[in-house]
């Protein structure tokens, strides 16, 4: 149905597919279709800032939520922010060019890292199973995705390359490193940042679940 509508209009560009077969087939409510790809896309960054920050890739302030409405305040405002300045880039495609490289890099390395602990730890409790066809075909389609745009587009793929590279040594600074051993100007930024975010959005650290870790002791 998308192509027999889309392919009616041969006028449009490529980029104009979607709001073509929005307007043919929502009418009036096309406006719709845009509206609920942002909310799908904000809502799915947020649970990944959210995952990341509780898995210790992130500030642990990004973790918090409120203490009345149990919802993730500091990762939502965080999300917003990083948002609007997505939005100085005036070219869309340019930054979706910035951002594909670097997403299907480390996707790719996700699930090379999967099939590295298939191999390494075959006896690890995993509460899902699947065949190995299914990541490393994904991976080979990673690969796909990440060598392409390098060679048809490769001064945007390298800014990308160094938009990826330039988090390093805040995660290293502000993550990785222990406190007893972050610089102490380090230490105190992310203190009080820590506590101006506790105070104005009424939010506390989570406590992880164990129930994991327990059925994973059990398995071992």
């Amino acid at each position: 149905m998308y192509l027999r509508n889309s392919l009616k209009t041969t006028e449009n560009s490529k980029f104009e597919i979607p709001k073509t077969f929005a307007e043919q087939v929502f009418g009036v409510f096309s406006w719709f279709i845009p509206i609920a790809v942002a909310f799908s896309c904000f809502g799915g960054l947020n649970a990944s800032i959210l995952a990341s920050s509780r898995e210790g890739h992130l500030p642990d302030l990004l973790s918090m939520i409120h203490i009345g409405r149990f919802t993730p305040v500091p990762a939502l405002l965080f999300n917003c922010s990083m948002s609007l300045i997505y939005l100085i880039v005036e070219d869309v495609f340019q930054l979706i060019n910035y951002f594909s490289f670097s997403y299907w890099f480390f996707v790719g390395l996700s699930i090379a890292g999967q099939l590295y602990l298939r191999w390494k730890e075959p006896d690890r409790y995993r509460p899902l199973k699947l065949s190995l066809f299914f990541p490393i075909f994904f991976c080979i389609c990673s690969i796909f995705l990440v060598v392409v745009p390098l060679y048809s587009d490769t001064i945007n793929s390298l800014i990308g390359i160094g938009i990826a590279l330039s988090g390093i040594p805040v995660y290293f600074m502000g993550v990785y490193l222990p406190v007893s051993k972050r610089p102490p100007f380090v230490s105190k930024i992310l203190g009080a940042v820590t506590r101006a975010t506790q105070l104005l959005c009424y939010c506390v650290l989570t406590e992880m679940d164990t129930s994991e870790e327990t059925l994973e002791t059990k398995s071992q």
